[in-house]
């Protein structure tokens, strides 16, 4: 592992994303899109559906997060997912994780997210995300995290995570 990687609990690692791991984000994203295989059409027009896709979205989180950095997550050395921060002036932003279809529900999610929110607890930043209002698996372990609704605007809400602030001080006494 390269000095940028985190070293999670439980054999879990996440590493900046790398050319090499192109293939592996498209097949990612392609396992994420199971709501576009539901559509009455023909499967070569899913699958083109699916990739213009993928190229919005990944052109799209370019052009509203410049500054944001990708990862792999690894279990074991075996790639499982991704993360997508956006590390600004006064927050993190998650601005997306993903898991392989195999890696879901294993609770390596909240695994990441955990290492992420005792990164940003370091130097006292918040960490936000944005989440549907419908996702409500999701919504109810960003809850169980600690992340609360902080705004919304339909069919999205902004949930933010707050560093504790016990010790910062108890070290002036």
């Amino acid at each position: 592992m390269g000095n940028n990687d985190f070293n999670l609990p439980g054999g879990l690692a996440m590493r900046p994303a790398t050319a090499a791991d192109n293939a592996f984000l498209e097949s990612l994203y392609r396992a994420t899109r199971d709501d576009l295989r539901l559509a009455d059409a023909e499967e070569d027009f899913i699958e083109n559906l699916i990739e213009l896709q993928h190229h919005a979205q990944t052109h799209g989180y370019g052009d509203a997060f410049p500054n944001a950095m990708y990862f792999v997550v690894e279990y074991h050395s075996e790639r499982i997912g991704r993360v997508a921060l956006d590390f600004g002036p006064n927050e993190i932003h998650v601005i997306d994780v993903a898991l392989i279809p195999a890696a879901r529900g294993k609770g390596y999610g909240s695994q990441v997210l955990q290492t992420i929110q005792a990164t940003a607890a370091k130097v006292m930043a918040p960490v936000s995300l944005t989440v549907r209002t419908d996702h409500l698996p999701v919504k109810q372990l960003y809850g169980r995290l600690g992340f609360v609704v902080e705004a919304g605007q339909f069919p999205f809400e902004r949930m933010v995570w707050y560093p504790p602030a016990a010790g910062i001080y108890s070290a002036a006494k």
